[in-house]
């Protein structure tokens, strides 16, 4: 991932660094490159996505003669390449879950209730689309989706407060048969032993 972040950054600052390569692109496109603030994950999926909404034009862009041939050659060779563009997708897509939550979060809505339930369905579609690009059943391991698993429960460990269970497990939309039986998984807050030892920080 850092791979291709580093790859999108250069194709971004390749355009957006130099008037004549900019005025070319923004024949192409009506969308504009963002040039969005660095953050830890947020920004990287931001651009991300941007990248992949604009790819035509990028890709109608790299007919036009471009100065500078070294650098021009090495962003061509992303824009141009298929397999690079697969990868975009694939961070996408196992990524996507997480961006979800991050936006839901952040806005002036109440959502404190809901935050542990987006983290357990985040986890859940994570693991989905990893595995279903790797076509692994989920009875084998992957050793990605571990790594991923492990950095999201550390992150998890870090910013979760007991009061994200407890606004949890107060919500009746939880003990609801028809939220239950939405996933053979789920279980009301009060038979969930993992919520029970969080919200009171054991």
């Amino acid at each position: 991932m850092r791979e291709v972040h580093e790859e999108a950054f250069a194709i971004l600052n390749f355009i957006m660094n130099h008037n004549m390569r900019l005025s070319i692109f923004t024949k192409f496109t009506p969308l504009r490159l963002l040039c969005v603030a660095d953050t830890r994950f947020a920004s990287i999926i931001v651009m991300l996505k941007r990248l992949k909404l604009i790819k035509k034009g990028l890709q109608a862009m790299c007919s036009y003669r471009l100065d500078d041939t070294e650098k021009a050659n090495a962003v061509k060779e992303y824009i141009l390449n298929d397999d690079w563009w697969d990868k975009v997708t694939y961070i996408l897509s196992f990524t996507g879950a997480i961006y979800e939550m991050i936006r839901a979060c952040d806005t002036d809505k109440p959502c404190l209730h809901l935050v542990y339930e987006m983290w357990d369905s985040k986890i859940e579609k994570v693991k989905i689309e990893i595995y279903k690009k790797e076509k692994r059943p989920k009875s084998q391991i992957s050793c990605f989706y571990n790594v991923v698993h492990r950095i999201l429960i550390a992150r998890w460990a870090k910013n979760n407060t007991p009061l994200h269970c407890l606004a949890h497990s107060l919500h009746p939309i939880y003990y609801s048969d028809a939220w239950l039986m939405e996933d053979s998984t789920r279980c009301a807050p009060h038979r969930d032993e993992d919520g029970i030892r969080e919200m009171w920080g054991q």
